[in-house]
């Protein structure tokens, strides 16, 4: 297997890992729908959703950072895509992403400043806006998923539910710009990680659930899903995964998310 950065990332799941990624999707979904309504079928207690939300935003990923991470496209007839992204973050608005890999993307990079999204190609010499809705990869990803924000920015809890060992809680949007107008959220309580999300639009429609799996330790305080799974309903057949290598909390400079910077994000590494 390639290292994600030319030799000086070494690239840790194998090809193994990733067959085990594909297969595990169909058990995934029947026991989330049918087990699902049943589990939480109980009244929620007093409690403060949006502070457990906070929280698993800090435990997903630091105020400031930089990582790598594999994004696989996989078509119904087991065709793959595969990408490979160095991104940084700096605070609850900011996000930068640069294609490593495949060679024809290389170079490439994303910015994500609150509700705003552009997209840099080396051969054009400018930013291109983008929107969350579409996806600079393809695949069932979009660039929301993508160049993600805390979900506390994004969204409220609008309720919460409790068993044993989980959360449930229903998000609603902030604005009518965020791709997904409510999610379900699945959270372990042990862990304080989102385990499973369904993305829904304004009229109740199924957009595409997310599964995150694989808890690792990443270092440096950091302990959180290494894998997401995600399969949509508008995409029978199709799915996309993401596999973090590094995430590691680096202090970045306020210059560095900008248009102007876009060009030499490859300076960071």
């Amino acid at each position: 297997m390639k290292s994600v950065s030319d030799g000086n990332t070494d690239w840790e799941p194998n090809e193994m890992m990733s067959k085990q990624i594909v297969t595990g999707y169909r058990v995934l979904a029947v026991s989330f729908y049918f087990v699902f309504p049943l589990f939480f079928a109980m009244p929620a207690i007093a409690m403060d959703g949006n502070a457990i939300l906070m929280q698993v935003d800090k435990n997903l990923q630091p105020e400031s950072y930089e990582m790598y991470r594999k994004l696989i496209n996989i078509e119904p007839d087991g065709d793959k895509k595969e990408f490979v992204l160095y991104s940084v973050k700096k605070g609850q608005e900011k996000m930068v992403a640069l294609f490593l890999s495949p060679a024809s993307e290389k170079g490439r990079s994303t910015l994500r400043l609150g509700e705003n999204m552009w997209l840099y190609i080396p051969s054009v010499g400018k930013p291109i806006r983008i929107t969350s809705l579409q996806s600079v990869v393809g695949g069932v990803f979009n660039n929301s998923d993508i160049l993600r924000l805390d979900y506390s920015t994004e969204y409220h809890v609008k309720s919460i539910q409790e068993n044993e060992n989980h959360y449930l809680l229903e998000l609603k949007a902030k604005t009518a710009f965020i791709a997904y107008d409510r999610l379900k959220m699945l959270v372990d309580k042990e862990r304080m990680v989102p385990t499973t999300i369904e993305c829904y639009t304004a009229s109740n429609m199924l957009i595409k659930t997310l599964y995150y799996k694989q808890s690792k330790d990443f270092g440096n305080g950091i302990i959180r899903p290494s894998v997401l799974e995600t399969d949509s309903p508008l995409y029978k057949g199709y799915k996309s995964v993401m596999i973090y290598a590094k995430i590691n909390r680096k202090e970045l400079a306020d210059e560095i998310f900008s248009l102007n910077y876009l060009p030499k994000v490859a300076e960071l590494r």
